[in-house]
């Protein structure tokens, strides 16, 4: 057993409660209380894991922090539905630093999302993916590093034994305030119980209460 413990820490699969991390290892996610759950913000470069239904703001919890890193390309792979070049100027995006790329394959969208990861000329790729396994997830993790790039994953909730090798991960779930978020791994901290992001301040039509479950994302809009 301890043979096999050592392996996975070798490997980066497993993290130590004792790591800690500096304030220059985190960027500030741009709400102040998902902030505080992270100790700080999103991380610098790595994985981070988006376990969440489509169409319930997702998207929308990152457009602060992308409205922020500019600097280099958005990549945006195989979103869910047409994105919209207003919407992303409106946001406070901008267009000629935003990429979208609609490979055939699952096999090819990781394939481009290692690519532009570890190029050095994006600050974030985002791939919608519902199925990872656990040596591609390290691969796309490497490839952040190289490029000191941060990489976002898109796919539904998953039930499996072991989680995935990733420096964060998220679970999202609908809040008639914004949205809910449960920090399911965090390298070098604790899970949490779920928390509430106040969506209110920036998009007040958002946090009245559902009439459905399903609010369409912005400004990512789901196909017919």
């Amino acid at each position: 057993m301890y043979e096999l413990i050592e392996q996975l820490k070798n490997k980066h699969w497993l993290w130590q409660g004792s790591e800690t991390k500096t304030a220059s290892d985190y960027q500030t996610t741009g709400y102040p209380e998902l902030d505080t759950h992270l100790c700080g913000g999103f991380p610098t470069h790595g994985v981070v894991e988006i376990q969440s239904p489509i169409g319930i703001g997702e998207f929308r919890l990152l457009l602060p922090y992308l409205q922020q890193h500019n600097e280099r390309l958005t990549v945006l792979i195989n979103p869910p539905g047409n994105v919209h070049s207003e919407a992303l100027q409106h946001a406070g995006l901008m267009l000629s630093q935003v990429l979208v790329l609609t490979p055939r394959s699952a096999k090819e969208a990781l394939w481009a999302a290692e690519q532009c990861l570890k190029s050095g000329a994006c600050s974030q790729v985002l791939l919608w993916q519902e199925e990872l396994e656990v040596h591609q997830a390290r691969r796309l993790q490497v490839a952040s590093e190289t490029g000191e790039s941060l990489h976002f994953l898109f796919r539904p909730q998953q039930q499996h034994l072991f989680s995935l090798p990733v420096t964060l991960s998220l679970q999202l779930a609908a809040n008639s305030d914004g949205i809910q978020v449960t920090i399911a791994k965090r390298r070098g901290g604790w899970s949490s119980e779920p928390f509430v992001v106040n969506f209110r301040q920036r998009w007040s039509s958002l946090t009245k209460p559902l009439t459905s479950p399903v609010v369409v994302p912005f400004p990512i809009q789901k196909q017919g």
